[in-house]
């Protein structure tokens, strides 16, 4: 009986010792730092307890625009950019999440400051977009998107939007504009 308690007792303190704390500016396929894919809208102020939360309410809820929720730091740098998926909507999870703040990472060091050969060298595109003014490099396997303005691309690319960009058109040295997180 005795022995029983010892096993236990030290099977729990391993267990403890082992548990991981996490990274507070970790991206991942389901979570960005303390957010996951599944907080409610009415919980961020709980989750961003230490962070001052703006939310951006409309002036008119029938449009259908979705509300900007932004998390800055005490000290007033600005964290990330929330986008719920139900506009004025408590219990609606978070859509979109945009990283603001450079010490947001990947496991592969990703961050906001990454350039297109940082991403192609660790992740696998899935597609690239063209826009007007940018392109919209996919990865799905962190759910992510990266915008690259249209003037870090050669010339002759710039202005045919009929154009299929493929990776091999990218500079190496193309910075990243916008980093997403897409989640839903």
């Amino acid at each position: 009986m005795t022995r029983n308690i010892l096993y236990s007792i030290c099977i729990l303190f391993i267990v403890i010792s082992c548990k991981k704390e996490q990274d507070p500016f970790e991206i991942s396929k389901r979570h960005v730092g303390p957010l996951t894919d599944s907080t409610l809208v009415k919980d961020i102020e709980w989750v961003f307890k230490t962070d001052s939360v703006v939310k951006r309410v409309g002036g008119d809820e029938f449009t259908g625009n979705k509300n900007q929720i932004e998390i800055y730091e005490k000290g007033g740098k600005h964290l990330l950019s929330l986008t719920p998926s139900q506009a004025l909507d408590s219990v609606s999870v978070i859509e979109t999440v945009q990283i603001m703040d450079e010490r947001f990472k990947t496991d592969k060091n990703i961050s906001a400051l990454s350039t297109f050969k940082d991403i192609s060298d660790n992740y696998k595109i899935s597609r690239i977009d063209n826009l007007i003014n940018s392109i919209v490099v996919t990865v799905n396997s962190i759910n992510a998107s990266f915008t690259i303005d249209k003037k870090e691309l050669p010339p002759n690319l710039r202005f045919d939007m009929d154009l299929n960009i493929e990776a091999t058109h990218i500079p190496d040295k193309a910075k990243v504009k916008y980093f997403f997180i897409n989640w839903h």
